[in-house]
């Protein structure tokens, strides 16, 4: 069962631009999930990539607009060396959906918040977000697949069993490609949240069964999630006869990237992963798969989305 995958091969590298848009609807997915739809002529011309397509959100600090933020091939380095005061801030973010021909576009927030919360300025301006309000999207002026577009979705020709695990941060991204998955997909998908009624239902294949985790107030962050990720690998594959053989390079997630991605589409693992979410829960993940179960490293996308102690 050859899974659709996004290749890593493009023909130019798209230019990345602002695209000016409003808010046009807001809709409550459960406790800790919010649904923004925004809008704009320009977004007619914006270039959709993949399933697990990461955009940014650009958020004017109180008081200022968008024409503070940088245009030119040197924006990112003129966007540094704004003062804090006036820098727009910059979240990534997922694209759950994309609708040109009504020029509409969705994206997810996590709400954070409580003890240990990872909160930040993208989160507290969805927790408020009304109609009419004005950001922008920084995304690809034309259609395309692959990294430059901001997508890591590519399981090879050989993969016959998917496994996708992550925390409430990967929910946008992980519902994207499973409703984009091929009918005679298989799979488990582990995912971790917040309470019982994040919990969302997707159009999943029935070969793909979706596992919701939801964590207790004394759960450690990921506690679920590493415990149901190996449930589904002891269910799907086979581990090596002498585990922790595989070499794996340490990476230290407060002063590194824990960033993972294969470069290609030549692996030849019949199962396939991608994982995202927490980076200290993403190593676990790592270890898990690579050393414990023997499989390669070119066959797994690992992703730390955010840092615990950070927004």
């Amino acid at each position: 069962m050859p899974a659709t995958h996004t290749t890593q091969r493009v023909a130019a590298k798209p230019n990345y631009q602002l695209f000016p848009v409003e808010v046009l609807r807001v809709r409550r997915l459960g406790p800790s999930f919010v649904r923004i739809t925004f809008t704009a002529e320009c977004l007619r011309g914006f270039g959709a990539g993949g399933h697990d397509q990461r955009i940014k959100v650009v958020l004017p600090c109180p008081g200022r607009t968008l024409a503070d933020f940088p245009t030119g091939d040197d924006w990112y380095q003129r966007w540094l060396a704004m003062p804090e005061e006036i820098r727009p801030h910059l979240r990534t973010y997922t694209v759950r959906a994309f609708r040109p021909q009504a020029a509409e576009l969705d994206v997810d927030f996590v709400l954070h918040g409580g003890p240990g919360g990872h909160g930040g300025p993208a989160s507290s301006w969805a927790a408020a977000a009304a109609p009419g309000d004005r950001v922008g999207l920084l995304g690809p002026d034309r259609p395309g697949t692959g990294r430059m577009w901001g997508c890591e979705w590519a399981p090879p020709p050989s993969a016959e069993r998917l496994v996708l695990a992550g925390d409430e941060t990967a929910v946008p991204a992980v519902a994207a490609i499973v409703e984009a998955l091929p009918a005679d997909s298989r799979g488990i998908v582990c995912l971790e949240v917040p309470e019982e009624h994040d919990r969302q239902d997707w159009a999943a294949p029935e070969g793909v069964e979706v596992r919701w985790f939801a964590r207790h107030a004394d759960t450690p962050h990921g506690a679920l999630l590493e415990q149901g990720l190996a449930t589904a690998l002891a269910e799907l594959h086979q581990p090596p006869s002498r585990p922790g053989s595989a070499e794996l390079d340490d990476i230290d997630v407060d002063s590194g990237t824990l960033w993972e991605v294969p470069e290609d589409d030549t692996a030849s693992s019949r199962l396939y992963g991608w994982l995202a979410g927490e980076a200290g829960v993403i190593k676990k993940l790592r270890q898990l798969l690579v050393r414990d179960y023997g499989i390669p490293k070119q066959s797994v996308a690992f992703m730390g989305y955010w840092r615990a102690g950070r927004c």
